[in-house]
C-alpha cells in the first residue's frame, strides 16, 4: 500500500484534482500493529500496488515506520553508503517524478526496474522481461539492448543497482522460471 503524504480524495471518495499532498510518497505493509483503516477515510488516500516494484516505479519509497529496515537500507544505498535523509530522498524523487522520463537500453537496467513498451509495462528480473498486469507478471522474453522509456526514477535505479531487493508479487516466481 502507498500514499502520497495526505488526502487527495473528496468526501464521496472520488479523486480530486490534487494529485499529492506532499513530496513524501511512501509504500507501507498492509498489516502493521493490528491497525485498521477505512480506505479513503480521513487522513490520507490509500493507494494499492501489485508489489513494491510497481510502487517504486511510480516514485514511492519504503516507509520509515512500518518498513523501517527496508527504508534504512534504501536510504543508505541512496546516499552511497551514508544514510540520505527522508526529505532529501523525497525531494529528489519528486523532481524525477515531475521531470521527463529518460530512455535507456533495457539490458542496462537493474533487476526491479520498470519500463514502457508501447501499451505494456515490463519489469527486469534475472535477464528476463516480465510483462506487468493486474493479476501479476508473465514472461515476455530476454532483455535486449533496445532503448526504451524507463519508468523507475533514477534515484531508485541507483538504489536497485547498489543491491536493494524489492518485494515482488508471487507471480514473478512462475513467470521468471
Amino acid at each position: 500500500m502507498g500514499n502520497r503524504g495526505g488526502r487527495f480524495h473528496t468526501a464521496d471518495r472520488t479523486l480530486s484534482r490534487r494529485r499529492w499532498a506532499s513530496k513524501a510518497w511512501i509504500t507501507c505493509v498492509l498489516d502493521f500493529k493490528d491497525r485498521r483503516r477505512t480506505v479513503m477515510g480521513g487522513g490520507y488516500t490509500e493507494q494499492f500496488f501489485l508489489d513494491e516494484v510497481t510502487a517504486l516505479a511510480a516514485g514511492h519509497r519504503p516507509c520509515f515506520e512500518c518498513r523501517r529496515d527496508e527504508a534504512l537500507r534504501y536510504a543508505r544505498l541512496a546516499g552511497g553508503g551514508v544514510r540520505m535523509s527522508a526529505p532529501e530522498m523525497d525531494g529528489r524523487l519528486h523532481a524525477q517524478r515531475l521531470g521527463p522520463r529518460r530512455q535507456a537500453a533495457a539490458n542496462a537496467l537493474p533487476d526491479g526496474a520498470m519500463l514502457a513498451d508501447g501499451a505494456s509495462f515490463l519489469a527486469v528480473r534475472g535477464g528476463r522481461l516480465l510483462r506487468w498486469g493486474l493479476e501479476g507478471y508473465a514472461d515476455a522474453g530476454a532483455v535486449t539492448d533496445r532503448v526504451v522509456p524507463v519508468l523507475t526514477p533514477d534515484l531508485t535505479l541507483d538504489v536497485l543497482r547498489a543491491g536493494y531487493a524489492p518485494r515482488w508479487h508471487a507471480s514473478v516466481f512462475s513467470a521468471s522460471a
